[in-house]
């Protein structure tokens, strides 16, 4: 059934032979006989070990790395990932492993970094292989990130005051650009990469490129917005925003919040985050907010982006707004009023 042995080829060695009944001939990428042997038999054992117990005992973590970045897989974090699973095999790998992979690799790292660079693209990279036919689906748990409170969203209020700010300064086009990620969820970055070419105020819409996946996807403008960019002179081959550094737009912005007397904000603030909590709100769907937005992980959108303040009085409110009934409630005796209740 198996007859493989190793063969020098062009100075290479080979295993070459036949193993149930089909024609093997594979290099072993060494030029010394005694190394090729040993690869050979290692070749072999493989094979018959793939033979009784199909693929799930034989692909190793990195075969399906490859395979997954082959296929357009995310690989900005993936090459220290290889490395520590370096010839383990696909199926054996627990999700436990997976969780202590992320702390070795990042031990001062935080939650999010952990999450983002070692958990997620190593339960890509197996699920693929399970899709694949080569291993089992896992399941990891992310670590828990608290809710950011260093990026809170911005009221109508505060963009109301801000606009108006600018144009008491004459800055149309921080007005346009911080407006324009406020109803759109676009980073600083892809803002600033907006050209000329890139928009079509007529169909109230332009394109940007997504600086982590590399795609172009459509935004959608409202009117206020198009009559803001529509003054800018947007010319093709030319920044429809003027702005080419992330720093000088969050320290311009944190000028007009001085003048204007309210709470600095970042890009980050106004933008996405402002995005995320104001279409929630609005009654947008998760899904349908996530999709406008660009978001992939309904667990990152809802816990990093979607912030919730006085939640339970807007619950209240909701029944409140549905109840039919009439009811006369007495005042509450001022001795019973429970403490810090306004």
């Amino acid at each position: 059934m198996s007859s493989i042995r190793p063969e020098l080829r062009n100075g290479i060695f080979y295993a070459v032979g036949t193993f149930n009944g089909k024609r093997i001939r594979k290099s072993l990428g060494t030029r010394d006989e005694q190394i090729a042997k040993e690869q050979c038999s290692l070749y072999e054992a493989r094979l018959w070990k793939r033979h009784s117990y199909g693929e799930e005992a034989v692909r190793t973590f990195e075969e399906a790395a490859l395979s997954y970045l082959q296929q357009g897989g995310e690989g900005r974090f993936t090459a220290r990932i290889i490395k520590h699973f370096r010839g383990r095999t696909l199926g054996k790998i627990k999700p436990g492993e997976v969780r202590k992979m992320a702390i070795e690799l990042y031990p001062t790292a935080s939650p999010a970094t952990r999450n983002r660079q070692a958990i997620i693209p190593a339960r890509a990279i197996i699920n693929h292989g399970h899709s694949l036919g080569w291993c089992p689906q896992i399941t990891v748990k992310l670590f828990d990130v608290p809710k950011s409170t260093k990026h809170k969203p911005v009221s109508d209020e505060w963009m109301d005051i801000f606009l108006a700010r600018c144009e008491k300064d004459g800055l149309p086009h921080l007005a346009a650009m911080v407006l324009f990620m406020h109803q759109t969820a676009a980073r600083v970055s892809e803002a600033m990469n907006i050209l000329g070419e890139h928009v079509d105020l007529a169909q109230g819409v332009c394109v940007l490129a997504k600086t982590k996946t590399d795609e172009w996807v459509p935004r959608y403008l409202t009117t206020d917005l198009v009559a803001r960019m529509a003054a800018l002179d947007i010319r093709e081959g030319k920044r429809v925003f003027g702005y080419s550094e992330k720093g000088a737009v969050n320290r311009r912005i944190a000028a007009v919040c001085r003048r204007a007397g309210i709470e600095p904000r970042t890009t980050h603030s106004v933008g996405r985050h402002s995005f995320g909590t104001n279409t929630i709100r609005s009654g947008v769907d998760v899904k349908t907010a996530m999709d406008a937005g660009g978001w992939k992980s309904p667990s990152l959108f809802i816990k990093t982006y979607v912030h919730s303040e006085d939640a339970g009085r807007e619950v209240a409110s909701v029944f409140e707004k549905k109840s039919r009934r009439l009811v006369s409630i007495p005042a509450q005796s001022p001795k019973r009023k429970g403490k810090g209740i306004d």
